[in-house]
């Protein structure tokens, strides 16, 4: 199979990144080392190239009708320049996808989803359209650049006269001037815990405004990062990661999520029997942080047990925490199992190594 490539990809080689098969896209898992860039963008920033991520163009008079019934989240909340995060479920409330909505006008709107995802959403989305709506792939247009931490806004701020101090936490600007990179939309939103903005643009101005930001951060210890220091990022932020934490048969409330399902707001939307039943009946089993106390680090598919040694559920994440110093998971149990505290196991290497059940997130912004 050819591994597809982001527009970038021949600009990664001048920074000696490392490539491997993520989800069908040969990307860079790391530059320098996953504990540096991690480091990196805890206390300085990190600059992602996520344009392997997809981008689909809603428009239409009904678009809002249609995208209120696609998602669990209430779009009607949204104003202009605002975002929003959500999830599409099945009608059996297992999740078909996460997912961020952005209202760029009244009846338009750039839903942002999965790169493994793609063509399976966009087809999901077609398969409901109702109304007047058009529905556009523009994912090969579109290239995305994150840069993350807390010195993003003052790097990203030398590079334009938009005030960045402006843009609320998942609100956006569109058509910003980047450094001469033009129509960049400057989105205050991220999955690594930190402050920071995700940056979408044309797809063939993307390697010019990667090399003008890594330019103009580099005094202030701006790297660029790869998918492994994503991955332990959002994981201490206990940011989900499809595939793992939200699957076709993990819905969004047992992931933990439940914020961004409306089952009150006022129109129908798919799934939405099923998870009005998991919050009346209570859920059966639930997303919790675990500890590792024993040596060993707990991995996604480990066994999770109860302390009388009775399988209760697995693991979806887990590391040995780059800025807590510990071995920790995220792990799927029996409801009855996930108090804080609950003494529980993990079967690592066909050893049961002894686990306590922890507060989540992990890590949070500045401590």
């Amino acid at each position: 199979m050819t591994l597809k490539r982001t527009t970038l990809f021949e600009t990664y080689k001048k920074y000696g990144a490392k490539v491997i098969d993520f989800g069908g896209w040969e990307l860079p898992v790391q530059f320098s080392s996953i504990l540096e860039e991690h480091e990196a963008v805890r206390k300085e920033a990190g600059l992602f190239d996520v344009s392997h991520m997809g981008e689909v163009l809603v428009e239409g008079k009904d678009a809002e009708g249609y995208i209120n019934y696609l998602v669990t989240n209430d779009v009607t909340k949204l104003s202009i320049n605002q975002a929003q995060y959500t999830t599409m479920c099945y009608p059996d409330g297992g999740t078909v996808d996460d997912l961020l909505v952005y209202k760029l006008a009244n009846e338009k709107y750039l839903l942002v989803i999965n790169a493994a995802n793609i063509e399976k959403d966009y087809g999901w989305m077609k398969q409901h359209v109702r109304g007047e709506v058009t529905l556009q792939n523009i994912s090969n247009a579109i290239a995305q650049l994150a840069i993350q931490g807390p010195m993003a806004e003052s790097i990203l701020q030398r590079l334009t006269e938009t005030d960045l101090a402006e843009i609320d936490f998942f609100h956006f600007v569109q058509n910003v001037n980047l450094g001469g990179v033009t129509e960049v939309l400057v989105s205050r939103t991220g999955y690594t815990g930190e402050d920071g903005f995700e940056l979408y643009v044309e797809a063939d101005k993307a390697s010019a405004l990667w090399e003008k930001i890594l330019e103009t951060g580099k005094e202030d210890g701006l790297k660029p990062c790869g998918l492994g220091a994503r991955d332990t990022l959002r994981f201490e932020a206990r940011l989900a990661l499809y595939g793992q934490e939200l699957t076709n048969k993990i819905s969004p409330l047992e992931a933990g999520i439940g914020f961004a399902v409306k089952t009150n707001k006022g129109s129908d939307f798919i799934g939405k029997t099923v998870l009005i039943k998991q919050k009346e009946e209570g859920l059966k089993r639930r997303l919790v942080g675990i500890e590792v106390t024993g040596r060993g680090i707990p991995r996604h598919g480990y066994k999770v047990l109860s302390e009388d040694e009775e399988e209760i559920g697995c693991i979806t994440s887990g590391t040995h925490s780059p800025s807590l110093k510990k071995s920790l998971g995220l792990a799927l149990v029996s409801a009855e199992h996930a108090e804080v505290g609950t003494k529980l196991k993990v079967e690592i290497r066909n050893k049961q190594i002894d686990a306590v059940v922890v507060k989540t997130p992990f890590y949070k912004k500045g401590s």
